[in-house]
């Protein structure tokens, strides 16, 4: 049994279709981590073709689903909520992860998936505005996640950098809904500049989000949301300085974005199959 497990590999569910677009690159961030990943419109999803019961991680991609009418990720959030309900509960109390990324943060958050106080899954409780600036960005961005976040993906990380695009990146929430956000340790990112400085003004933060932060997760540490692409930074040659890094030494084999794949694939590994 202990070999079969070890030869066995994670299913990852990339859900693709209507406006998202980061799905290869999504895929291709799973299986770097010895992850089976598979790409899977959501309309198969929703016609039974397909199920979330055949995998341990649920990936919601960056993109602009449904062109981000009505706000990022409203449309596709109230589908999977009004015909995916049901599969999506089976899926969170049988222990499994899910992440949002970019637009798919937007959609988990305005599904009630993130935070989730009191366990109170698909109620709303955080919101991703508009930008500050009003303006849709496109950097790099400088990131530290807060070591004593029960975040599953986010293990091991300290000071790190991940590209960011998008206009709706602001988190905002009631403040009985933050400061229990903040007691709880449930933000897992947040923007800093250079020197770890995570009060630090635009452009070091983006977007104007509370408290900078960049990526919170629920109480089990299971389902986690972000802002910034992971997907995006892979190899150490998609940053924009990799050229003095290789001069001065310290390239590095992975780009900053693997850790947090290769923490969820680990875990699945070890607790899910």
């Amino acid at each position: 049994m202990a070999n079969k497990k070890k030869t066995k590999k994670v299913k990852v569910l990339v859900m693709t279709g209507f406006g998202l677009n980061c799905e290869n690159e999504t895929a291709a961030a799973f299986n770097h981590c010895g992850a089976l990943a598979e790409k899977i419109h959501l309309n198969d999803l929703l016609s039974g073709e397909r199920a979330l019961d055949e995998f341990e991680i649920f990936a919601f991609i960056g993109g602009f689903s449904f062109g981000d009418h009505l706000g990022a990720g409203t449309v596709l959030a109230n589908r999977i909520k009004f015909r995916m309900k049901d599969a999506l509960k089976k899926f969170i109390a049988d222990g499994k992860l899910i992440i949002g990324i970019c637009n798919g943060f937007q959609t988990i958050s305005r599904l009630g998936l993130l935070p989730a106080l009191g366990g109170k899954y698909f109620v709303q409780q955080v919101a991703l505005a508009h930008n500050d600036s009003g303006l849709f960005r496109d950097d790099w961005v400088h990131l530290k996640a807060n070591p004593k976040s029960p975040c599953v993906f986010t293990k091991g990380l300290d000071m790190f950098r991940l590209p960011v695009r998008h206009g709706e990146g602001k988190l905002v929430a009631d403040d009985a809904v933050m400061k229990k956000i903040i007691s709880k340790n449930l933000y897992c990112l947040q923007y800093c500049d250079e020197a770890g400085d995570v009060s630090a003004g635009f452009p070091f933060n983006p977007n104007g989000s509370t408290m900078n932060i960049a990526g919170i997760c629920d109480e089990s540490g299971r389902i986690f949301g972000l802002m910034p692409h992971p997907e995006a930074y892979l190899s150490p040659y998609n940053a924009p300085d990799w050229t003095v890094k290789k001069i001065k030494g310290c390239l590095g084999k992975d780009g900053d974005g693997v850790k947090i794949f290769s923490n969820a694939v680990a875990y699945a590994k070890e607790n899910l199959i």
